[in-house]
């Protein structure tokens, strides 16, 4: 009897461990070529990356970008991070940033802690003379051979040892052809007063004072104080007829119809004019900025992250990863193997892919200017957002004080008239 309860305490025993086995087997991970056909991509065209290395860890990855800038939370194109979550098991937390001057200053003051961000060039330059990003070890990034090679040792990261290049564009006009009834070419429509109250104007100094300096005729990259005091008071001039100063609030202002010029980059241009038919977009004849955005680890990101963040930076490189942020966000890629699967009519635009002889005649690309540049030009454009915040509100508000007291006095008037009789 012994014998028998021993034999059928081992049966069940052997039942709930196969049990058991069945659940880890459900809990392991898909193979690639499954993942990736379940999310619509060829296998044929992913690497061999071992990013199922990772899987089962509870690693947790924190990521910084600019706002609208990857292919994410769209029913129609592919979700990027929830792609790099199924291969990897690895937890994307995912925020945005306004402008490379806001996320540096969260990084300099330690108010957040990010695995990855994406920064400008000029930016990027900055960081890495002031030691804010991490070298980056390209064992884990073999994608980088996917990247261009006019994109690589770049001025802002000549060494090529922090960054890897993300998406690029230039900064544009764009315009509703319902409100401009006029051919635009230059950055002068921005001082238009015909448009007055239906202008909108960038809320950054870099980018406003490069506007300013390309319409003057000035490097986008002086220092010279009489230089930048004339872009100033530029800027001061068109502060009257200003609608208000905008980052990502220029897509629901401009697709609206709301306003009816502003500059903004390429890459939202295209997005914008394909939400709304009515919006057009030209790049001006004095000239503009051309930009790289690259993918870069701060320093004071989690050090037991950096092989992950490795992964996720050749995640991006992938070629069909490129083309899925390329076509969502609009800008230009860097990537020769996405470049390669864009349609005939983005590769054509020449607004989106310049000749180089273009780039070279018509764009300057934004250096990291000495402290005392950076301050002076920061003090400026701080000088010229607080003074005359609202010209129309003191006497606005007298005129409001006065009626009020007129009202007033006729009220207590009245009032001791009918108390009288």
């Amino acid at each position: 009897m012994k014998r028998f309860i021993f034999a059928l305490t081992a049966f069940v025993m052997l039942l709930s461990l196969a049990g058991c086995g069945q659940a880890a087997a459900g809990d392991e991970r898909a193979s690639t070529e499954e993942i990736l056909e379940e999310f619509g991509l060829d296998p044929e065209l992913f690497s061999d990356y071992d990013y199922g290395r990772f899987y089962g860890e509870e690693i947790t990855l924190n990521v910084a970008n600019w706002g609208e800038y990857m292919s994410i939370n769209d029913d129609e194109m592919t979700d990027v991070n929830e792609l790099f979550e199924a291969l990897t098991g690895v937890t994307v937390n995912y925020k945005t940033y306004a402008s490379n001057e806001t996320l540096y200053s969260k990084l300099l003051s330690g108010g957040a802690t990010y695995d990855i961000v994406i920064p400008s060039d000029y930016m990027i330059s900055k960081m890495i003379n002031e030691g804010m990003l991490e070298k980056l070890d390209f064992d884990n990034i073999p994608n980088l051979k996917n990247i261009m090679g006019g994109f690589l040792n770049p001025q802002y990261d000549p060494t090529n040892e922090y960054s890897v290049p993300y998406l690029w564009g230039m900064v544009c006009i764009i315009y509703n052809t319902t409100m401009v009834d006029e051919e635009i070419t230059s950055w002068k429509t921005l001082w238009d007063e015909k448009y007055a109250g239906n202008i909108l104007m960038f809320n950054n100094p870099r980018d406003a004072f490069g506007i300013a300096q390309a319409y003057l005729g000035y490097s986008l990259n002086t220092e010279d104080r009489e230089q930048l005091d004339r872009c100033a008071e530029l800027l001061r001039e068109q502060k009257e007829i200003v609608q208000g100063y905008v980052m990502d609030e220029i897509f629901d202002k401009m697709e609206g119809g709301s306003a009816a010029v502003a500059p903004y980059y390429v890459g939202d241009a295209v997005t914008m004019c394909d939400d709304n038919p009515d919006l057009e977009f030209v790049i001006p004849e004095e000239g503009t900025n051309w930009f790289v955005d690259a993918i870069c680890i701060p320093t004071t990101s989690d050090p037991e992250n950096k092989e992950v963040a490795e992964a996720y930076i050749n995640f991006l490189c992938e070629a069909e990863i490129a083309l899925a942020n390329c076509d969502y966000v609009g800008y230009s890629t860097p990537n020769q193997a996405a470049f390669e699967l864009l349609d005939d009519d983005a590769k054509e635009d020449e607004r989106r892919y310049p000749s180089d002889e273009f780039l070279i005649e018509n764009t300057e690309v934004f250096v990291n200017l000495s402290d005392d540049a950076n301050a002076y030009m920061q003090e400026l454009w701080t000088q010229l957002k607080v003074d005359n915040s609202n010209v129309w509100f003191v006497p606005i508000f007298l005129v409001c004080l006065i009626a009020a007291t007129i009202f007033v006095n006729v009220r207590r008037a009245r009032k001791k008239k009918r108390d009288n009789f």
